[in-house]
């Protein structure tokens, strides 16, 4: 397994946070993608260890940025079976407290469409966290069927844009749509916006154009692994 680093950059071109990915390095194919692995590992349970794990590296990986002074949020990626262990609280904690990374700058991501499964308990999980410091971030917002009601009713600091729509823009009328709409409900519930996926200078200055506050993707920054992410930033 490899841990990289992707930054994501403010209107101004500035890091203003990065994503914790996955690279899984084998020995014959090369480079596995999260998407082919991730899963494989929901499927056989194993996404627990692997969850825990990922939250411990990053977690680390905070405490280690702090010190090279860079205060960024730093996002990953938790999982719908993690978020309804009994004990993901306390292992959150625990991992917290062994570390001592700072709650705050933690951003939860979590995809949009698992969260319709056992709201009540999702929920008051959220909640617990949240009140940790910890923040929550809806991924892949838009691609799935999340109810504007639930919105109301999550902690929630941030929406993700799915790459899928970033991909259509600036041409494609569906695409700008969506982007449109999102920015719009992010405005309204005071969340805050990162569109991933940005690969080209007209995505980027259609959704700067449009508001969006925070932008990721291989137009500012490729997932490096940390070593080479801090000596990047000089």
């Amino acid at each position: 397994g490899l841990e990289c680093l992707q930054t994501q950059v403010d209107a101004g071109g500035r890091p203003c946070g990065a994503e914790l990915l996955l690279r899984w390095l084998h020995p014959v194919r090369g480079s596995v993608s999260p998407a082919q692995f991730i899963p494989l590992a929901e499927s056989t349970g194993l996404i627990l260890e692997l969850g825990h794990w990922v939250l411990a590296q990053g977690c680390r990986m905070l405490v280690t940025l702090a010190q090279a002074g860079h205060d960024l949020p730093l996002s990953i990626n938790i999982s719908p079976r993690q978020l309804r262990e009994a004990d993901f609280v306390e292992q959150v904690r625990r991992v917290l407290a062994e570390t001592g990374a700072p709650a705050d700058r933690l951003v939860f991501e979590v995809t949009e469409g698992h969260l319709v499964e056992n709201v009540e308990t999702m929920l008051a999980r959220m909640r617990e966290l949240s009140a940790l410091g910890i923040r929550f971030s809806i991924d892949d917002f838009g691609t799935g069927y999340s109810s504007l009601a639930y919105l109301n009713r999550m902690p929630l600091y941030e929406l993700k844009i799915d790459r899928s729509f970033v991909q259509g823009l600036p041409d494609d009328l569906h695409a700008r749509g969506i982007v449109e709409t999102v920015l719009s409900i992010a405005r309204n519930f005071s969340l805050h916006v990162v569109a991933e996926g940005v690969e080209t200078q007209a995505q980027a200055d259609y959704l700067r154009h449009s508001g969006c506050p925070s932008l990721q993707g291989y137009l500012y920054a490729r997932p490096v692994p940390l070593p080479d992410w801090l000596a990047q930033q000089g």
